[in-house]
């Protein structure tokens, strides 16, 4: 093997006798960390990389929601949760919707909302108790809702529910917040 100069920690380049070999300096080692950190991402899970200020909620046929509670980040700017119908059915016989509330409120809430209609996704107009709600959907479709977790009072307690008519009893959750 040819002797290494005093010069190699600052150059880049090949050594003669073996053509694909690299001298070890400075850009081999910021070369070899910006590796390492790329295949590090690469081994994290999707749910580690996902945003921490949104939020997947399925809905289905069965009046069930696949999450019991949502962790809701107090540095986020704005949260989103994205809603998913897994079902089939049509939103007039199975619709599915996102309503956040202060838990205390949730009966009256719904109550209100029932009145309200399908014509207003079953949220009465103008409620101040609502936080935020995502409109009705049906099998098949999605939705989202945003609201700014700054507006939440963090000695409160706080839910979500669906407001179709008789659904609540067994679609609502906590909405937390966490620091």
């Amino acid at each position: 093997m040819a002797a290494v100069p005093e010069d190699a920690a600052q150059t880049w380049r090949k050594e003669p006798e073996r053509p694909c070999v690299y001298v070890w300096n400075e850009r081999c080692l910021v070369m070899t960390l910006r590796a390492l950190f790329c295949l590090s991402l690469l081994s994290m899970s999707p749910a580690a990389l996902a945003s921490k200020c949104s939020v997947e909620l399925e809905a289905n046929d069965a009046m069930r929601f696949n999450l019991s509670t949502i962790e809701v980040d107090r540095t986020c700017a704005d949260f989103e949760i994205r809603l998913r119908h897994s079902g089939r059915l049509p939103k007039a016989a199975m619709g599915h919707n996102v309503v956040i509330v202060k838990s205390a409120d949730l009966e009256a809430v719904d109550a209100d909302g029932i009145r309200a209609g399908a014509a207003e996704n079953h949220v009465k107009p103008g409620d101040t108790r609502v936080v935020a709600f995502s409109p009705l959907i049906g099998g098949g479709e999605t939705a989202s809702v945003r609201f700014n977790p700054a507006r939440l009072d963090r000695a409160a307690k706080y839910a979500f529910f669906c407001s179709f008519p008789g659904h609540s009893a067994l679609m609502k959750g906590e909405l937390k917040l966490v620091p």
